[in-house]
């Protein structure tokens, strides 16, 4: 009989630390070393529906980006949002899910690692049975925790939830650290976390690139009207930049900025002018005024998507700031530096010696 692969849940202390960036990195380096990995995400967050079926966006993408084959990816059971929540608090949704995982996720034991994102927080599911506590116990999984760095005040919520999560818990990763403090990160807490029996397998420096955002994805979240250049939707913005300032100081600001989305009035002729000349992937238009001719065909020539939006500046950046924060790991120029970051900064050796498994002969 072959032997039953271990569990390993990833979970967090916040919501958007980056749990599925962590899977698609990890996954990969575990695959390089020649491991069969399963992967499933039993609260879906992110979903699609598609020729009728409820698809977690996230276990798509991962999915395809490690070339799993179908019985090697688990199920989404739940989707966690308002009307399952109120079905479930009317009495409506009377399944037991920890049973549904028994069957659906523990049949999945051949291989030798089942790599299973959890929850946004260590409460989210609790009302389904299906919070990363009561996941763990079921699957009698170990718990990676990934944590979002703040200040070094981050200590603080790292050593509540390892409490929390007591023996289960076999390390934690520390993400976007900013570089200049990494050396000072890696010489206070990370000693510190380790004398409290806390293994950190990762301290993985602050990337603007991972945290970019489509424009694409802020047509969606704009809901904005595209301009021109509707074929480079793909571009990546990684700074917001507000120009409602006199040109010359706009001038100045763009240019100490790279790879940004300028949001505008309509109005502010020169100042899209400015913004075209400078590091910018799209342009956000407030106040629905059309630009002149020449600031379209000028976008046209240099390919940066103009974008015309009916609200007002406030609200606009707010969405764009929201964006940010919520960024998901879905274009194939991030699961390529996130693959270097983890090789490089992730100790995936310690994490499977704690998980009692070995590296298979590594993949040329």
């Amino acid at each position: 009989m072959p032997t039953s692969a271990k569990y390993l849940l990833i979970g967090s202390i916040e919501a958007y630390s980056g749990k599925s960036a962590t899977v698609l990195g990890l996954s990969h380096q575990l695959q390089q070393k020649g491991l069969d990995i399963a992967y499933g995400k039993p609260l879906g967050t992110c979903l699609n529906v598609s020729s009728g079926t409820v698809v977690e966006e996230d276990v798509q993408f991962i999915t395809q980006s490690l070339n799993l084959a179908a019985n090697r990816v688990a199920p989404t059971m739940l989707a966690l949002d308002e009307v399952s929540v109120q079905k479930r608090l009317c009495g409506e949704d009377n399944i037991n899910y920890q049973q549904s995982l028994i069957q659906q996720y523990l049949q999945m034991s051949q291989g030798d690692l089942v790599l299973l994102e959890g929850p946004g927080d260590l409460a989210e599911g609790k009302l389904f049975g299906l919070s990363l506590l009561q996941m763990a116990e079921v699957l009698d999984a170990a718990v990676l925790l990934v944590a979002r760095y703040q200040s070094l005040l981050t200590v603080e919520a790292i050593l509540s939830a390892a409490q929390r999560v007591g023996d289960r818990l076999i390390g934690v990763a520390i993400n976007e650290v900013p570089r200049e403090q990494l050396e000072a990160v890696n010489t206070l807490l990370r000693p510190f976390l380790e004398q409290q029996g806390i293994p950190v397998l990762a301290m993985l420096p602050k990337s603007e690139l991972l945290r970019s955002v489509s424009v694409g994805e802020l047509v969606k979240q704009l809901n904005a009207e595209v301009l021109c250049r509707s074929d480079r939707l793909d571009l990546l913005v990684e700074s917001l930049a507000i120009g409602a300032m006199n040109v010359n100081s706009a001038v100045k600001y763009f240019r100490k900025r790279w790879n940004m989305a300028v949001v505008t009035g309509g109005d502010r002729v020169e100042i899209q002018q400015a913004a075209l000349e400078t590091s910018t992937q799209c342009l956000i238009l407030t106040g629905q005024l059309p630009p002149p001719a020449f600031i379209l065909n000028r976008a046209e020539e240099l390919e940066i998507p103009i974008l015309s939006v009916d609200l007002d500046t406030l609200t606009t950046v707010e969405i764009v700031n929201r964006a940010f924060g919520q960024v998901r790991v879905h274009e194939m120029i991030k699961v390529e530096y996130l693959r270097q970051l983890m090789a490089e900064y992730f100790d995936t050796d310690r994490l499977l010696s704690q998980l009692g498994l070995s590296p298979a002969k590594a993949l040329s």
